[in-house]
């Protein structure tokens, strides 16, 4: 079997920035290849057509075609050809496409299957955060779910509201991103000198980094001595127009707290699991996910968790058992809930335990990567 995922990202040095969306693609495209699939990429918007090799995973770099007005069209009848050729060559057997920005919509492959993997679009998003989507995006997301081969959500969370947000009613198979859970594999050796609470993932309003602060300013009240140490991307803020969410959380900080707050910024890849460790607690007080990565490294590593308890953290997290669910606007408990995980090595120790055991169970790669296997064999050979 040959896989082909097409995708705007993906999370390698040649290839620029990547998000959630590439770190799920690489994630799976592991587990494939463990169990003899071929797996190319097809990564579009690149600075150069180019072809690479990263171990074992083919790299297709696309560049997309600049004509004014028109960009778009001709970028997608280029890859159009390009997958037509592919399929005709017996390279690849199916392609698969995330949601977001809909660059499918105009791709009609002769004989190709399409399938499109729901990681939450643009439209998705917006509805989460209450705010107008353009309306280009949403009319070429709707066409490419109308036009697919077959659909997959990563939770039934981001499957039901996709089909509300677009007046739809397709049905989706729900297979939740994976993760390789020996790669993430907790290391007792290491003793904090400090308690700390980790944040990783954008600084953006989505997110919940402007109720962060608010929350911290709380626990530090009960454990003036504990850290925040925040790790990501600075992103302007859609809403206000600020150029820094950054700056903006700065100002939402008392006295006491800010000095206790550490920037890191973006860093390697590799190097968050260290972050990860030195931690006492992870926290992700999120508005909008489709079905969050960074969750489940933490988990895996038997960090206890405080997140978000909205829609789809319920299908990774059971509250209280495997970490705490809070809506990120109740600062009082977010903060009583991370207070109850510095005060307690016992409760750290039961919900990171319990964690580990949930990600091995549902979420990590082996079982994952069969199930997606099973639903591409179904598209590639319908009875």
């Amino acid at each position: 079997m040959k896989i082909a995922f097409l995708t705007p990202e993906y999370p390698h040095p040649k290839t620029g920035s990547s998000g959630g969306i590439g770190t799920s693609i690489k994630n799976l495209s592991i587990g494939l290849l463990a169990q003899g699939i071929s797996v190319r990429v097809l990564v579009y918007g690149q600075k150069e057509d180019n072809f690479f090799d990263d171990n074992g995973i083919l790299i297709q770099q696309i560049k997309n075609i600049k004509i004014k007005g028109l960009s778009w069209w001709f970028t997608k009848k280029k890859i159009e050809r390009i997958i037509n050729k592919l399929y005709s060559n017996r390279e690849i057997d199916l392609v698969e496409a995330p949601d977001w920005t809909g660059i499918t919509s105009f791709i009609a492959p002769a004989k190709c299957p399409v399938i499109i993997r729901l990681h939450g679009s643009d439209a998705y998003f917006c509805h989460l955060d209450n705010r107008p989507v353009k309306w280009k995006n949403k009319f070429h997301e709707k066409r490419a779910l109308e036009k697919a081969d077959a659909l997959l959500s990563v939770s039934q969370f981001t499957a039901d509201k996709t089909n509300f947000v677009f007046g739809l009613n397709k049905k989706f198979e729900i297979i939740p991103n994976p993760i390789d859970s020996n790669l993430f594999q907790p290391n007792n050796n290491i003793e904090a000198s400090e308690k700390s609470i980790l944040y990783f993932g954008s600084l953006i309003r989505k997110k919940g980094l402007l109720e962060l602060p608010l929350i911290f300013n709380k626990v530090i009240e009960k454990n003036p001595t504990t850290k925040l140490v925040l790790i990501g991307k600075d992103v302007p803020d859609i809403i206000s127009g600020n150029s820094s969410t950054w700056q903006m959380m700065q100002n939402l900080f008392s006295e006491q707290a800010i000095k206790n707050v550490e920037y890191s910024g973006s860093i390697p890849y590799e190097a968050i699991k260290q972050k990860i460790e030195q931690s006492t607690v992870c926290v992700f007080p999120s508005f909008a996910e489709a079905f969050p990565v960074s969750w489940l490294e933490a988990m895996a590593m038997e960090k206890p968790i405080v997140a978000s308890n909205i829609g789809w953290a319920n299908e990774v997290i059971d509250d209280s058992e495997n970490g705490f669910l809070v809506n990120p606007k109740d600062h009082e408990l977010y903060a009583k809930r991370i207070n109850e995980i510095l005060e307690s090595e016992n409760v750290c120790e039961m919900l990171g335990k319990s964690a580990r055991k949930k990600v091995e169970k549902y979420f990590d790669i082996q079982g994952l990567a069969k199930q997606n296997i099973e639903f591409y064999k179904k598209i590639i050979n319908p009875e």
